[in-house]
This record gives C-alpha cells, sequence and structure tokens, in this order.
C-alpha cells in the first residue's frame, strides 16, 4: 500500500479515537469463566516491553511508532455502548442462530469449521490444553504477520507476543500458542525474546506493518481488530 494512502487511513482511525476519555471497565459481559481448571500457564507477562501511552498526538504517533514499532494506546475511547452491544446475552439474542466459521490463522493449518454461534459460546468456550485448538482461556492464534493493525480489547485479557519483521520466531505453525509459551519461550536467550505484554479492556494494541505477533486469552476475551492493509 502506499505511504499516503497508509497515512490517510492511519489519520481517519485517529480522527475517530482522539476525542476521547479513559474507560473504566463495568463488569465482565457474562463472559470470563475464572476458577478450577483454568491452564496453569496461562498468566501475565512478568514485565510489559511495549510502551503504554495515554498522551499520545497523531503527529508524534506516526513518526515513533506507526512504521516501527508497537504501542499501547490508553484513554482513547468511551466506548460504554458498544461494550454493551458485547454482552455474552446481548450478542446471543443478536446472532446466536447465526453461522460462524472457525478456523486458525496460521500459513499451513486450513482446518474449518461451521456451526451456529450460540452452539460455540455454549459448548466451546472452555480452557484450552496445550495441545489442542480451544476457545476460551488459554486459547490464541500462533504466529503469524500482515498489514498494520489495532486491536482493543472489550472484555478480558489479551496476552501479546510481537517480533519486527526482520527476526523470525521460533515456533511451530501447527501448534498452539499455549504450547509455544510452555515449550519454546522458558529456552529462550533473554536478547531472542519477543516484545510482550498483556492488553487488558479498554486498551488498544497498535503494531506495525509485517510485524510477527501471536495471541494468548487469559480469560474468554472479546476484542475487535483493525487492519489497515
Amino acid at each position: 500500500m502506499a505511504l499516503g494512502v497508509r497515512l490517510l487511513l492511519l489519520l481517519a482511525l485517529w480522527t475517530l479515537v482522539v476525542p476521547a476519555r479513559s474507560l473504566r471497565e463495568a463488569g465482565d459481559g457474562g463472559w470470563r469463566r475464572p476458577g478450577p481448571g483454568a491452564p496453569a500457564a496461562v498468566a501475565e507477562e512478568e514485565r510489559c516491553t511495549v510502551e503504554r501511552r495515554a498522551d499520545l498526538s497523531y503527529a508524534e504517533f506516526v513518526q515513533r511508532y506507526a512504521f516501527s514499532r508497537p504501542v499501547i494506546l490508553q484513554g482513547l475511547t468511551d466506548n460504554s455502548r458498544f461494550r454493551d452491544l458485547c454482552s455474552r446475552q446481548k450478542l446471543l439474542a443478536l446472532f446466536g442462530d447465526s453461522v460462524v466459521r472457525l478456523s486458525t490463522a496460521n500459513t499451513y493449518s486450513y482446518q474449518k469449521v461451521d456451526l451456529p454461534f450460540q452452539e460455540y459460546v455454549e459448548q466451546m468456550l472452555h480452557p484450552q490444553d496445550p495441545f489442542s485448538m480451544g476457545n476460551g482461556a488459554g486459547s490464541g492464534v500462533p504466529f503469524h504477520w500482515h498489514g498494520p493493525g489495532f486491536s482493543e480489547v472489550i472484555y478480558g485479557r489479551k496476552r501479546w507476543f510481537l517480533y519486527p519483521p526482520a527476526k523470525t520466531p521460533e515456533f511451530h505453525p501447527n501448534k498452539t500458542t499455549l504450547a509455544w509459551l510452555r515449550d519454546t519461550y522458558p529456552a529462550l536467550a533473554l536478547s531472542a525474546r519477543p516484545l510482550e505484554c498483556t492488553i487488558h479492556a479498554g486498551e488498544v494494541l497498535y503494531f506495525p506493518d509485517r510485524w510477527w505477533h501471536a495471541t494468548l486469552n487469559l480469560d474468554t476475551s472479546v476484542f475487535m481488530s483493525t487492519f489497515l492493509s
């Protein structure tokens, strides 16, 4: 995508979120299922290595982050109305009979499953073990890359792992992020570890073009992503 077009897209999105005030998480929307059975390895990172910014202008965003490194944006929007629409009860009422397609987002796994949204929510949102693709706490997307994007957590928490384009991570594309965290991550030298952080409800993660990233849901999470190319 041409640089000018990408800048216009960034400006358009920034215009939507700049008139902002901090979002205070109000409940879990009926989504979280903490308690016995949650995978023991699902934990927040010990030290967030992605900058958090609550006072970032558009000009500084373009200069320091848009094309070079991730950043976590705080206090951008009051999306309380949207959060209410994304509660478990509301989404089931609106889309319970709709058919959704489940698939893994990596290079080699193309298996897809179609099922009603209500069946997905009521039967498949359970903690994941390291060796299978689940959809609750412990689920996530293995390492992959694409164009730049914003990802906002609406409910729950999502842990992110990020590498720059020139640094391909060590991972198996058909294994889960949870398996990677347990089996590969502990053996990585500090210099080989990714940038990482846990994104909480109301926070927005921005990542630049072609950055490798993998995600791990610490709770049953609802989030929204916007890709710019």
